[in-house]
C-alpha cells in the first residue's frame, strides 16, 4: 500500500512538472517578446506588437487531442504529438509588423523555428488570415534542459476580432454553423482583410510625411553641446543620453 502511494506522488509530481515546463516557457518567451517590443520601440518610436496573450491547454483538451492523434504512451510522447500545448498568441497593428515580429523571433539564437504556416499569403477557405509558427524554447529545470514547443499565432487585430467571434459562432453551434453564417463570416473575414489594407497604406502615408518633415533635434542639440561647453562629440553624446533618462 505503501508503496502504491510513492508512485502516486511519483506520477503526481512528474505530471505537475511536465505542466510547469510550459508555464516557463511561455513565461520566457512572453518576456523575450516585451524586450523586443520595448527595443523597437526606442530605435523606431514605434510598437510592432499590441498585445500578447498566452493560453495552456487543460489536460482535458490534451486527453481528446491524443484521442484524434492516438493514445501515447508516456509523456514524451505527449510533448512530441501534441505541439501546441502551450500557445502564445500575438496582435499586431499591421500586417507588415506580423512578418516583422516573426523574424526578430527567428533571430533569436536560442529559439528553434520547427513550422511556419502562412496564412497570410495563403489564407484558409473561411478568410482567416495568420502566421502560425510552432518553435522550441530551453527551459532550464533543476536537473536538466528541457526544450518545449509552443505554438504562435501572430495576426492583426481586426484578424484577432474576427477569429474570437468565429469561435464562438462555432461554438454555439457546435460546429454546425449554418450556411448563410458562414458565407457572412467569410465576407467579415474579407472585410477585415480589406480594412487592414487600408489602414498599412494610410500608416505608410503617416510614415512618410513624418519622414520628410522631421528636423533634427538630437544634432542640433549635440551641436550646442560641443559648440557651447567645448565637449568632443562623444561626451556630448553621453550627456544627451543622460538627459534624456
Amino acid at each position: 500500500m505503501e508503496n502504491q502511494i510513492e508512485q502516486l506522488k511519483l506520477i503526481r509530481n512528474n505530471i505537475t512538472r511536465f505542466m510547469m515546463m510550459y508555464e516557463f516557457a511561455l513565461k520566457e518567451l512572453t518576456t523575450k517578446i516585451e524586450i523586443l517590443n520595448d527595443e523597437f520601440h526606442v530605435l523606431h518610436e514605434y510598437n510592432p506588437i499590441e498585445h500578447i496573450k498566452s493560453r495552456i491547454k487543460s489536460p482535458e483538451s490534451i486527453m481528446k487531442k491524443l484521442q484524434r492523434k492516438g493514445y501515447a504512451q508516456s509523456l514524451d510522447d505527449i510533448k512530441e504529438t501534441v505541439r501546441d500545448i502551450a500557445g502564445l498568441r500575438i496582435t499586431c497593428s499591421f500586417t507588415e509588423d506580423i512578418y516583422r515580429v516573426c523574424q526578430m523571433l527567428t533571430n533569436q539564437a536560442d529559439i528553434s523555428v520547427i513550422e511556419v504556416k502562412d496564412y497570410i499569403r495563403n489564407p484558409k477557405s473561411n478568410g482567416y488570415r495568420s502566421l502560425h509558427m510552432i518553435i522550441q524554447v530551453p527551459v532550464f529545470m533543476s536537473d536538466r534542459q528541457e526544450d518545449v514547443y509552443v505554438e504562435v499565432q501572430i495576426r492583426t487585430i481586426a484578424m484577432d476580432f474576427w477569429a474570437s467571434l468565429e469561435h464562438k459562432i462555432f461554438y454555439k453551434y457546435e460546429g454546425a454553423v449554418p450556411q448563410q453564417l458562414l458565407n457572412e463570416l467569410k465576407d467579415a473575414a474579407d472585410s477585415a482583410t480589406a480594412l487592414d489594407h487600408k489602414m498599412e497604406r494610410l500608416h505608410h502615408e503617416v510614415q512618410s510625411i513624418k519622414s520628410v518633415d522631421k528636423t533634427e533635434p538630437e544634432y542640433e542639440l549635440v551641436q550646442k553641446l560641443t559648440n557651447d561647453n567645448q565637449l568632443s562629440i562623444p561626451e556630448a553624446l553621453i550627456r544627451l543620453v543622460n538627459q534624456s533618462l
